[in-house]
């Protein structure tokens, strides 16, 4: 291949280097790149983008590594792994603005400004990257409260196609910041965030369960409160896990009430309680950023598989109903479903490349095991989201597995054609192919 510049100030890594069996694949996928760059600086990244432009490489980019598609990695290609541009600081302590490099991870984020009693809206796990998190829009415990995680992003630093560093926001190149909240990593290289983050309390947490049988109604009753709760309760129903029982499995809704005052806590959490016959509860005070669990790798041989929907209001009880019918069958995949709406929802649906405001909840389902388990689950897989297909709408682009996934669930028809027009001047070549894809 070309010779890597000798500009290039960062780790070049390539097969046959010491570092490189650690460095070549993602958190759930295997990669045999050609070339792993490592930069340190903004330098570096502009000199691995035209490395790769000019060589007709395919491009990776990596920050966390967690996304489930494997699209940090690549085979025969250049990847630029932005671990070494990492650094979180706080530049203006009165507006609360965060600065936050590309290669960050939530975790990174929290604990830094935890001593500034600070927070941002982010997903539920430590070592996923701040980049493809909040590019593709940021679900997690303070999204009723707060938002998505695209919802706090005020800037962005952006290495384009072109191998220049622009800035973009509200004032500066706007549309590129309005297509880099929610359009992926479709459009260049972020670099650095600029954040608005939120005084932060400690948060109360946890889980409590109840019995499988009881599951339908404990659904229906969680369905019809959330919609109307709190918004500092953001809440995570789930049952038939197969680790725990499947089908008689319990039910868990997973809480957090952002705020330390307990008797708001009780009254926001009481009526979750009161759905059916609490067999667990151990929702306690926590520092927020202990909420945030650590990332997951699956042992070699296992698969995971993973696909979403979006519900709106009006849906809601004919999809609980069908997800209470599936998951007491011996073929139901691991069902999630995430509460949502509040702040998220007062965005307009076009302030953003991510549209999908109006959902009330979002449904996940996962499939893990060794490849045969998964391939044979296939079938009933496919059954089940025909049978939701009626009722939802959409798809969240960070929880979904398949790289050839309908790019039209993720962007509406509206949404594509105006990323498609920003593509096509900041990536008309789409040297950024490895995303959801938009094309120019």
């Amino acid at each position: 291949m070309n010779t890597v510049p000798e500009t290039f100030g960062g780790a070049i890594i390539e097969p046959g280097a010491a570092e490189y069996e650690a460095a070549r694949g993602s958190v759930l996928v295997s990669g045999s790149p050609a070339v792993v760059l490592r930069p340190t600086s903004v330098r570096d990244v502009q000199t691995g983008v035209t490395f790769a432009a000019e060589g007709g490489f395919e491009l990776a980019v990596r920050g966390g590594g967690h996304g489930f598609p494997g699209f940090a990695t690549n085979d025969g290609g250049v990847v630029i792994d932005l671990s070494e541009l990492g650094d979180v600081e706080v530049i203006d302590k009165e507006r609360h603005l965060v600065r936050i490099g590309g290669g960050a991870t939530w975790g990174q984020v929290a604990s830094a400004l935890a001593p500034h009693g600070l927070a941002i809206s982010s997903g539920d796990t430590k070592s996923v990257g701040v980049g493809g998190l909040t590019l593709g829009g940021g679900i997690g415990w303070k999204v009723r409260k707060y938002g998505l995680a695209l919802d706090s992003l005020v800037a962005a630093q952006v290495v384009t196609a072109a191998g220049e560093g622009v800035r973009a926001s509200a004032q500066e190149n706007p549309e590129l910041f309005w297509a880099l909240r929610g359009g992926g990593g479709n459009f260049g290289i972020v670099t650095a965030f600029e954040f608005a983050a939120h005084p932060t309390t400690e948060v109360f947490h946890g889980k409590i369960s109840f019995p499988a049988t009881e599951a339908a109604g404990v659904l229906e009753g969680w369905a019809d409160y959330v919609r109307n709760a709190p918004e500092e309760l953001t809440s995570i129903v789930s049952f038939a896990n197969p680790f725990a029982g499947g089908p008689k499995a319990p039910v868990e809704i997973h809480v957090v009430f952002d705020g330390d005052d307990a008797e708001s806590a009780a009254r926001a959490i009481d009526p979750i309680r009161h759905l059916g016959t609490v067999l667990d509860d151990d929702v306690a005070l926590k520092p927020y950023g202990s909420v945030l669990e650590d990332g997951m790798t699956p042992p070699p041989g296992i698969r995971l598989v993973t696909r979403n929907a979006l519900v709106e209001t009006a849906s809601v009880p004919e999809v609980m109903q069908i997800l209470a019918e599936v998951g007491k069958s011996g073929q139901s995949p691991f069902i999630a479903v995430r509460s949502l709406g509040g702040a998220m929802a007062r965005v307009p649906g076009d302030a953003t490349a991510y549209a999908h405001r109006q959902a009330a909840v979002m449904v996940q389902a996962t499939t893990i095991g060794p490849g045969p388990v998964v391939e044979a689950a296939g079938p009933a897989l496919e059954a089940f989201w025909a049978r939701l297909a009626p009722h939802v709408v959409g798809a969240y682009a960070n929880f979904l597995t398949a790289k050839d996934e309908d790019v039209a669930a993720i962007y509406p028809t509206e949404t594509y054609a105006r990323l498609a027009t920003a593509k096509r001047r900041y990536d008309p070549g789409n040297l950024f192919a490895g995303n959801y894809n938009v094309r120019p």
